[in-house]
C-alpha cells in the first residue's frame, strides 16, 4: 500500500492531501502567493515542509514503495515546482499506484485548512495551554513538604532522615526517569503530547495511592520515586514541545516553563493552607490537579520545530567536564541547584517554626504555609525577567547576578528567624525571585556551547547531575538545623551559588562565551 491521495477544493484554493501507511499526512494548499506543503495532524496543520513563492505552485512526486517496505519520511519527499495550477487529474496522475482517490464536495472543506499557513499560527495558545498543564502536573512534586508538618504529627518514627527522603525520592526517581527517557528516546518514539498527558495522570494515580499507606512508611517513600519517575516525562518533554514553538525566543520560552515547574511546585503549599487540609487532603488534591493536567494535554499542539533530539550518547559523559566552557557552565548550574531544591524543601518548616515564635504556632499554621506558597511561586517573575533579560544583555550576566543575590539571601535570611513576620517575608521574597531565576539560563548555555550533535547528551548529564547533587543539600539541611539552629542552617546553602558566580564570570572571560545569546555571552 502506498498511499491514499484525497483532492480537496477550498473555493477556489485548491487543496490535496497524501495519508501515507503510516499514519501521516501531508498537506498541498495553494493560493494566489504560491504554495504551502505541511504536514497535518488530527488537530491542525504542523510543521511546514515547502512555501513557494510568487506564482510557483507545489506538485508532490512521491516514490512509491513495494508492499513491507517503510513509507518515506515526509522530508524525504521530492518537491517538483511546475509553473501551470495542476488539475485534480494532473495530482492524481502524480500518485500512479496510490490505492485510491476521495474526492469530497468542495464545500467540505477542514475548518483547520482556513486558518492561516504562517507555521506560528496559533503559538500563544499552544504556550499558554501548555504551561497551564505543567503548573498543574507539578503539584505533585512538593506535595510531601507541604504536608511535612501534619505528617510529623502521623508518623511513629523515622526522623530527619525520612522526612528528607519524601522529597529527595521524588529527585532521586526524576534522575532515573530522565536517564532512561533519554536512553530509549521516548519523546521522540511517541508523540510528546501523549506521553506527558500519560506520565502525568500516572503521577496523579500514585498521589492517591499514598492515602492507603501508613503516613512516613517506606512504602510511601518507594511511591514518591515512582513520582518522580512520572515527572520526568512531564517537565523534560514539557520543554520539547515549548522549543518546537521557539522563533529568537527560546531563553523566554525556557523561562516561561520554568516559572510554570515553580508555581506548580508551590502550590501544595497554597492547598496546605487552604481550610487548614491535613497530609490526606493535600495529597488528593494534588493528585487531581496532575489528572486535571493530563486531560489539557488531549489540546496541546506541536510547534513547526519539532523534530528528533539529539541522542543520549553516554560515552560522552566526560565531555561535559574536558571542555571548558562546558565545565564551567556546569559548575555553575551544580552551584544553583545545590541551593535552589534544598531551600524549596525546607523553606516551610523556617516559616513555621520562625512565624511560631513570633506570632503564636496557631496563627503560624495559618500563615506559614501562604507565606510559603508566595516565596516559592514568587520565583516565576525571576524566570520571566531573567529570560527576557538573558536574550538581551547575556546568559553569564544574568545568571551571575541573580547567584549573587540568592547566596546573600541564604547568609542572612536566618538572620531574621523570629523577628517580625513582614521583614521574615519580605527576605524569603526577594530570595524566591532570585534563586530560580537563572535557572533555565543554565540549560540555554550548555545548548548554545555544545556540538548540536551532542545537545542531548549534554543536557541530560547536567540535568542528572545536578538533581543528584540536591539528594546531599536536602539530607544535609536537617542536620544543620539540629547542629546551627535555623539562624544559621540556610547558610551552608550559600556556598553553592557564590562558587557558581567564580564559575559564570570565568565563562564570560573564555571566548567560547560568544556563542552564548548571540553573543551577549
Amino acid at each position: 500500500m502506498a498511499g491514499i491521495l484525497i483532492y480537496r477544493g477550498l473555493g477556489d484554493r485548491p487543496y490535496a492531501e497524501l495519508r501515507l501507511p503510516s499514519g501521516e499526512r501531508i498537506g498541498i494548499a495553494v493560493d494566489a502567493a504560491g504554495a504551502t506543503v505541511s504536514l497535518v495532524d488530527d488537530a491542525s496543520v504542523g510543521r511546514t515542509l515547502f512555501k513557494g513563492d510568487g506564482s510557483v505552485i507545489a506538485q508532490l512526486a512521491v516514490a512509491m514503495l513495494e508492499p513491507g517496505k517503510r513509507p518515506p519520511a515526509p522530508l524525504d519527499l521530492l518537491i517538483a515546482l511546475v509553473a501551470p495550477m495542476p488539475s485534480a487529474s494532473a495530482i492524481e496522475s502524480s500518485f500512479k499506484g496510490a490505492v485510491g482517490v476521495l474526492a469530497p464536495p468542495a464545500t467540505a472543506a477542514p475548518a483547520t485548512q482556513t486558518s492561516s499557513t504562517d507555521p506560528f499560527h496559533g503559538k500563544s495558545r499552544a504556550i499558554a495551554l501548555l504551561i497551564l498543564c505543567e503548573m498543574l502536573a507539578m503539584a505533585v512534586w512538593f506535595a510531601s513538604a507541604a504536608a511535612l508538618p501534619a505528617l510529623r504529627n502521623s508518623m511513629q518514627s523515622g526522623g530527619p532522615i525520612l522526612e528528607a527522603l519524601l522529597t529527595s525520592s521524588v529527585q532521586a526517581g526524576f534522575v532515573i526517569g530522565t536517564l532512561a527517557s533519554a536512553l530509549i528516546s521516548l519523546p521522540d518514539r511517541y508523540d510528546p503530547r501523549r506521553l506527558f498527558g500519560w506520565s502525568a495522570a500516572l503521577a496523579g494515580l500514585i498521589s492517591f495511592a499514598s492515602l492507603a499507606l501508613p503516613p512516613g512508611s517506606a512504602l510511601q517513600v518507594v511511591l514518591r520515586l515512582l513520582t518522580g519517575i512520572c515527572l520526568a516525562g512531564v517537565y523534560p518533554v514539557g520543554l520539547k514541545i515549548a522549543s518546537s514553538w521557539a522563533r529568537k525566543d527560546a531563553g523566554l520560552l525556557m523561562g516561561l516553563l520554568v516559572g510554570a515547574l515553580t508555581i506548580g511546585s508551590a502550590s501544595p503549599h497554597l492547598i496546605a493552607w487552604a481550610d487548614g487540609l491535613d497530609w490526606r487532603g493535600i495529597y488528593i488534591a494534588a493528585g487531581l490537579l496532575a489528572l486535571l493536567s493530563a486531560w489539557g494535554t488531549r489540546y496541546l499542539t506541536l510547534g513547526p520545530n519539532l523534530g528528533k533530539a539529539p541522542p543520549f550518547d553516554p560515552r560522552q559523559v566526560l565531555r561535559a567536564w574536558t571542555i571548558r566552557p562546558l565545565r564551567l557552565a556546569n559548575l555553575g548550574y551544580l552551584g544553583h541547584m545545590w541551593e535552589l531544591y534544598a531551600m524549596w524543601a525546607w523553606i516551610g518548616l523556617f516559616l513555621q517554626a520562625s512565624f511560631g515564635q513570633s506570632l503564636g504556632m496557631h496563627q503560624a499554621q495559618f500563615w506559614a504555609p501562604v507565606a510559603t506558597f508566595a516565596t516559592i511561586a514568587v520565583g516565576a517573575i525571576g524566570c520571566l525577567a531573567a529570560g527576557i533579560a538573558a536574550d538581551r544583555i547575556g546568559r553569564t550576566a544574568v545568571t551571575s547576578a541573580a547567584m549573587l543575590v540568592s547566596g546573600i539571601c541564604a547568609l542572612t535570611v536566618g538572620l531574621t528567624f523570629a523577628g517580625p513576620p513582614m521583614l521574615v517575608l519580605a527576605v524569603c521574597l526577594i530570595w524566591g525571585v532570585s534563586i530560580v531565576a537563572d535557572s533555565a539560563q543554565f540549560s540555554a548555555s550548555v545548548s548554545e556551547l555544545s556540538d548540536r550533535a551532542l545537545v542531548g547528551t549534554m543536557l541530560t548529564i547536567q540535568t542528572t547531575q545536578g538533581f543528584l547533587l540536591t539528594l546531599v543539600s536536602i539530607h544535609l539541611m536537617p542536620y544543620a538545623v539540629d547542629w546551627l539552629g535555623w539562624r544559621w542552617a540556610f547558610a551552608i546553602l550559600a556556598i553553592g551559588p557564590f562558587l557558581g558566580v567564580v564559575a559564570m564570570l570565568r565563562l564570560r572571560a573564555d571566548p567560547a562565551s560568544a556563542k552564548l545569546a548571540g553573543g551577549k555571552r
